[in-house]
């Protein structure tokens, strides 16, 4: 019995029709009854889908959608066939895109490394959205306070919380979690960087002038220790 694998495709990059039955169907789609009865029934007068569905090889003759379920909606309503598809390949990046270019996800943008442009486009699409959490959030501040923050070392958005740019904890917090996410660099040894100190609490911050070697830090309130820690070499 031949075994099948991935350097059996022969398909990846090609238009071509598929039955119907030979389709598994992927994410969920979550347009409106009537948008896909009514498409079908446009579908019917030509018996071709011409926006074609993106999809995986799984197997012999076996395939998974991957990209634009609404048309494979629509298709299954119309009970065509055959379906025209493209046949993608197998890897979780080429789903990740197809599935985006439908706008059946939305693309997270890495906060650790984003320019400026990068962070203010995606805090204007979620401000803009229809009733959103953030609709009172000034943009600009936001933007210009999250750039300046150490956000490279960020390993939750909660620093966030602390800029005063009014994005406080709760569903402000996960709204900002559909477009973004992070991937920190390693904490430096010796911290001076005030913002990322800023976001310790007074026992971390007493903990590293601790290590440091620092004197007269047991009894200094949190900003005091934010300040010795970020003036102070080690061992001074």
């Amino acid at each position: 019995k031949r075994v099948f694998s991935i350097m059996d495709l022969s398909d990846i990059g090609s238009l071509i029709q598929i039955p119907f039955d030979e389709i598994e169907p992927g994410l969920p789609c979550d347009a409106h009854d009537y948008l896909i009865t009514a498409t079908a029934k446009l579908l019917e007068k030509e018996n071709r889908n011409w926006l074609p569905v993106i999809v995986q090889e799984q197997g012999p003759n076996e395939y998974k959608v991957v990209g634009n379920s609404f048309a494979y909606a629509v298709v299954a309503e119309a009970d065509l066939e055959k379906v025209w598809c493209i046949v993608a390949d197998p890897s979780d990046s080429t789903t990740e895109v197809s599935q985006a270019l439908a706008k059946e996800i939305v693309p997270k943008t890495n906060l650790s490394r984003a320019s400026r442009e990068e962070i203010s486009e995606a805090l204007d699409y979620l401000i803009t959205q229809p009733d959103s959490v953030l609709k009172r959030v000034n943009l600009a501040s936001a933007v210009s306070r999250i750039d300046e923050a150490p956000r490279q070392y960020w390993e939750t958005f909660q620093p966030i919380t602390k800029l005063g740019c009014g994005i406080t904890r709760g569903k402000k917090v996960e709204a900002l979690e559909t477009v973004f996410f992070l991937d920190p660099e390693p904490l430096p040894d010796v911290i001076t960087d005030t913002g990322l100190l800023e976001s310790f609490t007074a026992a971390q911050l007493k903990k590293m002038a601790k290590e440091r070697n620092l004197s007269g830090y047991s009894k200094l309130k949190k900003g005091e220790l934010v300040k010795l820690l970020s003036t102070q070499d080690e061992g001074s």
